[in-house]
């Protein structure tokens, strides 16, 4: 029998030893996996444009119905990780959503369309469980680290699906197919992997160091299940002020895998693999973007506790507001380029410090606080697509206007305490649950 123990204090990201370590690669490869199916039709929308008729109203309503149902399905799927355990949780959502990623191509209609994307969706929830086992797994020196590391290579399948699509595409013509029967086709090969993923992870994967949730069940109550955890989590205002934190950097980082490949062919006149190309760098960041904002988190919690948190993280929001509204304003390609890679590294670590934060909220709640916040990024990624969506504003002034939403939320959390019940769900105690 393998043995198991307490959270690990160091993230070797060479190391496949203990189950800590293979949670966290299988946990972080699995998200990299539902990014991939999400996004899968993001850089293929001119070829679906077309070959539907689609008009921007339209596009608008179908990038809008990509992340919608995820603010629910977050919310959902955190209290899941609570109750029912994240293995059982994770290999669930991959082998139920990888349905409509492989279908999807069935459809001949917009309302058809829009339903599917609404439907797949769901799997942007796969987050959620993404943090909470990395959560469970790392000691309170080391989990925002290991949190921004785990969702940072995880939103890398953003980018490498803006530039792998399209070449998966490109094969099937080269295969003797149409456009119109080769973007169908091209979604089976992201929902085949999710499927075959789900069994693995949860043939390799336990809920917590110290084993499964079922074989705790009689002995770990508390690491096991808390009961109204939803609610413990709803009812601290840090939980919505994070949930406004998310909804303006990862919201916003959803919304640009959407358009990107689409702003670039459009504004800039690329084909459509260079454009692919552009979009996914803005995806690769993660690589390395989020984990820098989770190392940095976890050393200024370490010297200025939660308080020096939210500060840091506020300071990153405003930055990434500025570097959005001057992207919008790029005359040429490489100064957009530029621009964008400028924000995109605040917002990238932006979403990383969030989630260095998440786990210090209620240590019995873990779960529910990562799925609200979750939640917040989604909301804003809705929000954000109603701009894209209207007839009235071009995509480079609702940039403008997005940039102006993410300052003033910056300046809500720099207004919140986020240290100020401490005496009772303090750093010291977090993760107590799961050293018991």
């Amino acid at each position: 029998m393998e043995t198991t123990g307490k959270p690990l204090e160091k993230l070797n990201i060479f190391s496949f030893k203990g189950v800590q370590m293979r949670t966290f690669h299988l946990t972080w490869m699995a998200f990299f996996l539902c990014f991939f199916g999400w996004f899968g039709l993001a850089p293929l929308m001119t070829i679906v444009k077309t070959d539907l008729g689609l008009t921007k109203s339209q596009i608008g309503n179908i990038i809008i119905a990509s992340v919608a149902a995820t603010v629910v399905a977050r919310i959902v799927i955190g209290k899941l990780c609570d109750s029912w355990g994240p293995r059982k949780t994770y290999s669930a959502l991959m082998a139920v959503c990888s349905v409509p990623v492989m279908t999807v191509g069935l459809v001949h209609s917009y309302e058809g369309f829009l339903l599917f994307r609404l439907a797949i969706g769901v799997i942007g929830a796969s987050f959620v469980i993404t943090q909470y086992h990395t959560s469970v797994m790392f000691d309170k020196k080391i989990v925002g680290t290991a949190n921004a590391v785990a969702g940072g290579w995880g939103n890398l399948g953003g980018g490498i699906t803006n530039m792998v699509m399209p070449l998966i595409f490109a094969g099937f013509i080269a295969a003797g197919y149409l456009p119109e029967s080769a973007w169908r086709l091209a979604m089976i090969v992201p929902g085949v992997m999710l499927l075959l993923f789900s069994f693995l992870y949860y043939r390799f994967t336990k809920d917590t160091p110290a084993g499964n949730f079922d074989d705790l069940a009689m002995t770990n109550k508390t690491a096991v299940q808390t009961k109204g955890s939803l609610g413990i989590a709803a009812k601290d205002p840090r939980t919505w002020a994070l949930f406004l934190a998310y909804g303006a950097c990862f919201g916003i980082e959803i919304t640009f895998d959407n358009i990107a490949a689409l702003y670039f062919f459009e504004n800039f006149d690329t084909s459509l693999a260079v454009a692919g190309i552009l979009a996914g760098t803005f995806g690769f960041m993660n690589l390395f973007a989020r984990a820098v904002g989770g190392i940095v988190a976890d050393k200024v919690g370490r010297k200025f506790g939660m308080i020096g948190k939210g500060k840091l993280l506020a300071l990153l929001l405003a930055l990434e507001g500025i570097g959005i509204a001057v992207f919008a304003q790029s005359s040429t390609i490489v100064v957009a380029v530029i621009t964008m890679l400028a924000f995109a590294m605040f917002l990238k670590m932006a979403n990383g410090v969030t989630y260095a934060i998440v786990p210090f909220v209620n240590q019995k709640a873990i779960g529910s606080v990562s799925g609200i916040v979750g939640a917040g990024g989604n909301v804003g990624a809705v929000l954000a697509g109603f701009l894209f969506k209207s007839s009235s504003i071009s995509y480079s002034q609702a940039f403008v206007y997005i940039g102006v939403a993410i300052a003033c939320v910056a300046a809500i959390v720099a207004l919140v305490n986020f240290d100020k019940t401490r005496q009772h769900i303090g750093e010291a105690n977090v993760l107590e649950a799961a050293e018991i």
